[in-house]
């Protein structure tokens, strides 16, 4: 049988410049907006004809920042990063085909001359990411009443408390800070670390974020610019 030879239709563009702070499951920060822009030759406003009539797609999409590599147990930050679990058991993006699938809500379409792009919020995939389809999401056979989510179960309501002080509100806009509010809430560390002095950073649009953890808080202590942009 012949191999499948498959390649970008369009490549997402949003605020997460880097893999820290992305969502760890889509729908989780849905103030963040992202762009879908398709690639020249996916450019014919027909390919996405009708797409207005769903209010959420899938998007079939590639792991680009894990140089191919994969083990068949990974060890998922959810169960503390100790515990080992095989690799089809869960969503690591360190697999064997590096392909991540996502449901997003569809914000709009915008379409010119030679660029058509795609609206949408709530994506865990990091900027200039490469999409290599869009399905209609179909509530009557996507979403199955009672189905059992495994050890992700136990950790879905597992959001911290966020505070801005004076000094870094000022640098954002309402609706940034709402974004950025819903991504820290998730609490990006490492489940391992526990290190409440340590200070982390993570790019978010065009700021740098600085911040702390202590009981069950997450306290913003700088934002700056960033100077250059990162991809």
């Amino acid at each position: 049988m012949d191999e499948i030879t498959i390649k970008p239709v369009a490549y997402i563009k949003n605020a997460y410049k880097e893999k820290f702070g992305v969502p760890r499951q889509s729908g989780l920060a849905p103030s963040v907006k992202s762009v879908i822009e398709f690639c020249e030759g996916f450019t014919d406003e027909n390919i996405i004809r009708g797409i207005e009539q769903y209010s959420h797609l899938w998007l079939v999409w590639g792991f680009s920042k894990n140089n191919g590599q994969w083990s068949p147990t990974v060890r998922p930050p959810r169960l503390g990063g100790n515990k080992r679990v095989g690799v089809f058991a869960t969503r690591s993006p360190f697999r064997p085909n590096g392909l991540g699938l996502s449901c997003v809500k569809l914000e709009g379409v915008e379409k010119d001359n030679k660029c058509l792009k795609l609206v949408v919020s709530g994506a865990d995939l990091s900027d200039n990411t490469p999409i290599y389809d869009i399905k209609p999401y179909l509530p009557y056979v996507d979403s199955i009443e009672g189905a059992s989510g495994g050890f992700s179960d136990e950790h879905k309501n597992d959001f911290v408390a966020v505070e801005f002080s004076e000094e870094t509100e000022k640098y954002l806009s309402a609706e940034k800070r709402d974004a950025l509010r819903e991504v820290l809430a998730l609490d990006p560390r490492p489940s391992y670390q526990d290190d409440e002095k340590r200070v982390y950073g993570l790019s978010f649009d065009e700021f740098q974020v600085k911040f702390r953890y202590e009981n069950q808080t997450i306290y913003v202590t700088e934002i700056t610019e960033n100077k250059n942009d990162i991809y």
